[in-house]
């Protein structure tokens, strides 16, 4: 009896191992990359008319944080590369994370708090060094991306504004092409050391927020337990940055952090995912003040998809805060960032995207207005924060 039990402990033991290795992420996946919003009808012929004419440019998505290869379609999650082109997206910011404390709420989050993402990265069989490194988590990241650009030639890492510009270019004859930028979410990913900008740039990534969802060694975050601004080693950072011309951002940034930064910048900066105050009174989402500091130095504001953000769940939600900033201090500074594949329930995936042409629309906005919203923004501040050829 007792090598029977002792059998059978090692078989449940095997099982256990195997489930975890191989369904507990693709799992989670579905559990919390969720599609449970409001979508009410087809696509109107006026917005899919506009929609088709588009470069869709989204300044936020999570996707290579997932058990999913990127070139392949799926029942689950909210994007890959195959329903981003059916949404009509040219331009994909792909956004690293690397650290989401348990217990994360927009009223406060702790950084010390156990970190989820190991058993995530673990349960995927990411190299080892990724299960207790953030900077590794980057990196591993931009190799994932890389590895999909290499087998699909129609899609490309974005690094220069020369890249930018060939992107766009070719998708005038190709409409399957693809521009992708690398992003990360949090500089906490630095792990205490400035020097390690240069080995994220190294490896393709041109956009950079300093906090995510708790506050780091740089600075605060909107939702983190202190809110502070800039640290000392937040401004040396920040200057590496600007040297390498790093796209900066301040999505999920606190207040104080938020001053700090455009008082120590004079090119446009991009807070990639958010919503606002004034339509949805959170601490996550920006304040008419903000709004304004950042459309003063030319920056933009990617209004996202997600209930939290917008106190509602229809694309009409995301049009209404769209509405608001342009209103505010113009439509040039308005723009598209999703956070898809987020960890957040979205009205629609990617294939979805003409819906909110279609909100646009109905919102009042023109079509021109809608090609800057959904496309035009993005590329002219890409076009003067990205660096030269090299």
């Amino acid at each position: 009896m007792v090598r029977f039990f002792l059998y059978a402990l090692a078989a449940l033991l095997t099982l256990a191992v195997v489930g975890y290795f191989t369904v507990a992420a693709p799992i989670a996946d579905g559990r919390f990359n969720q599609v449970g919003g409001t979508v009410e009808g087809p696509v109107s012929e006026r917005a899919r008319a506009v929609h088709d004419t588009l470069m869709v440019a989204d300044l936020h998505n999570d996707l290579l944080l997932w058990p999913r290869d990127p070139l392949a379609r799926y029942d689950r999650g909210h994007t890959d590369v195959p329903r981003l082109r059916e949404g009509g997206v040219g331009l994909q910011v792909f956004a690293a994370v690397t650290q989401v404390p348990t217990g994360r709420s927009y009223q406060g989050t702790d950084a010390d708090a156990l970190d989820q993402i190991p058993f995530l990265v673990a349960a995927q069989r990411w190299p080892p060094r990724t299960w207790t490194s953030r900077l590794h988590r980057a990196l591993y990241q931009a190799q994932k991306l890389r590895r999909a650009v290499d087998r699909d030639d129609q899609l490309s890492i974005i690094r220069t504004r020369d890249d930018l510009a060939r992107v766009r270019e070719r998708r005038r004859a190709q409409p399957d092409v693809m521009g992708t930028l690398l992003a990360v979410e949090g500089l906490h990913a630095l792990e205490g050391d400035a020097a390690n900008v240069d080995r994220l740039v190294d490896a393709g990534y041109r956009m950079m927020s300093l906090t995510h969802l708790h506050d780091n060694a740089l600075g605060g975050s909107s939702t983190g337990l202190e809110k502070g601004g800039l640290t000392e080693f937040g401004a040396d950072v920040l200057t590496r940055l600007q040297k390498h011309n790093v796209t900066i951002g301040l999505a999920h940034a606190s207040e104080a952090l938020i001053d700090d930064v455009l008082a120590r910048t004079t090119e446009p900066v991009v807070v990639s995912h958010t919503g606002v105050r004034a339509t949805c009174d959170s601490p996550r989402n920006l304040s008419d003040r903000h709004i304004e500091a950042i459309a003063e130095q030319g920056g933009v504001i990617g209004i996202g998809i997600w209930e939290s953000a917008l106190c509602g769940d229809t694309p009409a939600a995301t049009a209404h805060a769209m509405r608001h900033v342009a209103d505010l201090v113009g439509v040039e500074h308005v723009a598209l960032g999703t956070d898809f594949d987020g960890t957040v329930s979205v009205p629609f995936d990617a294939t979805g995207l003409p819906h909110l042409t279609d909100a646009l629309l109905d919102a009042g906005f023109s079509p021109d207005e809608v090609r800057q919203i959904m496309s035009g923004n993005v590329r002219r501040v890409l076009g003067r924060t990205l660096p030269d050829e090299s």
